[in-house]
């Protein structure tokens, strides 16, 4: 076979040589020991939550290392691509700590243009790129044309798959696709030319030289030393319309771009082989490979499943809807990433988790489980340490976007707000009462006086007198200037005036010799003042309410008992 004038027929349009090519990539100047990683999704929708697990690998192996860290739109199946989707992509990413050296980003006006020099980071603006390098694999030998008849591709299209695949024999299938392979090699150059005049399509496929029967060793940087077949499938390099397949593309992209660590989900891992192949074909130094494990989630019946597209918490732009932080959502990545990373943190409560020393080699080789629960926790722990005034910034942020009215009532006074916010935070042992903004109205809502209601009703076994009572001998004493110890002690007064005990030490020993304790005679109160049997330091509710409220939501409760 005149291999020369093979590549001629098939890409006469193509004049460049690789070298060409290499020449406008020149190798990265970095530090040694500095890492290129990249996200490489496709525009086809929403980021899912597993996505958010390379993308955070790839950005903290590239920052710790003082190295780059890209994005590059794997554009190529148009048939697949969402409209907006990878501007969706990069502004999610962004909302949650993912931003990139270079690579693909947003202009003034919202589009995406390229940041870097060793663009297009588009794959579908590359694709004389691609067909330089398939023009070379053709040269030499290891590439072969495909061409398909008008007939042949009208037959293709009435073929019903899910039919197909039903009723195969695969032992048959494997050994009529080996047939198919050795068919597809044999033919002439006069072949091609008259394919060529006649118009019909082609798909460009590899010459695999591998054994199945040999195995190659390789070394994943999750999963340690593997053995793995040796390709021997024809896979396609480019389909008919000159558009590279992931394969091809990926392997093109990730030499020119300088990239030394491939993070990616397992599902990749039978794909292994022909990249093998692939690479050594084109004569390109194989980065090093990272095979995350899926993140899996338990079904009603508690078994693990992977976490569906289709699944709670699966959209990365749901998050913000229900009220988590971005920063809760990062640090909880971060404890399935690495094991230690709870201890790290535990010694490290002030910092963030950007300080934290990622680590490859304590990734877990089994799935992660996702768990809501898990999330709350870790967002409670993150909100409690903020600020009143970052907490009051995000709260407002959030309300404004996905409950108005409550934003209104927040920003009508700032300062009584954020006294609101303010309790219990700071110290050692701050309070943990938001694990996301969606809480806030619940637990704070009774501070303003149109979301003030009875929500949990007086505590169940006292009679209603003794509730009257205990409000209006509070209202006789009651002072917004006295401390709370004075406060305290008015109250234990009315304790012992309706005989309820105003020493849990003495109720504890005797408790038939009383009706309840000062506790109780409190939660009297605090349903009054709160409509709620659980709020926040009594004491300092009443200080931010004021007298005039505080003394207003007694008296009306005061009236409606009676």
């Amino acid at each position: 076979m005149d291999y020369q004038k093979l590549a001629e027929l098939l890409f006469p349009h193509i004049t460049e040589t690789p070298a060409d090519i290499e020449a406008k990539y020149p190798p990265r100047n970095l530090p040694e020991g500095a890492k290129v990683t990249r996200f490489a999704p496709s525009p086809t929708g929403f980021v899912h939550f597993g996505g958010l697990f390379p993308s955070t690998v790839a950005e903290r192996l590239a920052h710790q290392s003082k190295g780059v860290f890209y994005l590059r739109i794997e554009d190529t199946d148009a048939k697949r691509e969402v409209e907006g989707a990878a501007q969706g992509l990069i502004k999610t990413l962004a909302t949650y700590g993912i931003n990139f050296d270079e690579g693909a980003v947003l202009d003034e006006n919202g589009n995406i243009t390229d940041k870097g020099a060793y663009g297009p980071y588009k794959q579908s603006m590359r694709g004389p790129i691609y067909q330089t390098y398939a023009k070379q694999l053709v040269l030499e030998g290891k590439a072969y044309p495909c061409f398909t008849t008008e007939e042949e591709l009208d037959e293709l299209h009435q073929i019903n798959k899910k039919e197909a695949i039903k009723n195969t024999d695969w032992q048959a299938e494997a050994e009529a696709r080996r047939a198919e392979t050795l068919a597809r090699r044999n033919f002439t150059l006069e072949d091609v030319e008259e394919h060529i005049k006649a118009g019909h399509p082609f798909v460009l496929r590899i010459l695999a030289n591998g054994d199945p029967e040999k195995k190659t060793k390789f070394t994943d940087l999750v999963r340690g030393a593997l053995e793995i077949p040796e390709n021997d499938e024809d896979f396609v390099l480019l389909k008919s319309d000159g558009i590279p397949t992931y394969h091809f593309a990926h392997a093109v992209d990730d030499h020119l771009m300088g990239t030394t660590h491939v993070i990616r989900g397992e599902e990749w891992l039978p794909s292994l082989a022909k990249h093998i192949q692939l690479f050594s074909y084109l004569g390109f130094k194989l980065p090093k490979y990272m095979h995350i494990s899926q993140i899996m989630r338990l079904d009603e019946n508690g078994n693990k499943k992977k976490l569906s597209k289709r699944d709670m918490g699966a959209n990365m732009d749901d998050y913000t809807g229900m009220g988590y932080s971005p920063e809760a959502v990062c640090e909880y990545v971060m404890t399935l990433l690495n094991s230690n990373y709870e201890e790290w943190h535990a010694k490290n409560a002030d910092k963030p988790y950007t300080d934290f020393p990622f680590n490859i080699k304590k990734m877990s080789v089994s799935g992660c489980l996702f768990d809501f629960n898990k999330l709350g926790d870790v967002s409670k722990n993150i909100i409690s340490r903020m600020s009143a005034d970052t907490v009051y910034e995000k709260l407002v942020a959030w309300a404004e976007q996905f409950d108005s009215d409550f934003a209104v009532q927040l920003k009508a006074d700032s300062d009584y707000t954020k006294k609101i916010l303010a309790i219990g935070r700071g110290g050692k042992k701050p309070r943990k009462d938001l694990a996301t903004w969606v809480d806030a109205k619940p637990y704070m809502g009774f501070f303003y006086d149109p979301y003030y209601t009875m929500v949990d009703g007086y505590p169940a076994g006292f009679e209603n007198a003794d509730i009257v009572a205990t409000l209006e001998k509070f209202l006789e004493t009651y002072d917004a200037s006295d401390a709370m110890n004075v406060w305290f002690d008015k109250i234990k007064a009315i304790a012992e005036t309706l005989g309820y005990a105003s020493d849990m030490k003495a109720y504890k020993a005797n408790p038939s010799a009383f009706k309840g304790n000062v506790a109780d005679i409190s939660s009297f109160i605090r349903v009054a003042v709160t409509g709620k049997q659980n709020a926040p330091d009594l004491y300092t509710v009443m200080q931010i309410l004021g007298e005039e409220r505080t003394r207003a939501r007694i008296a009306a409760q005061i009236a409606e008992l009676k």
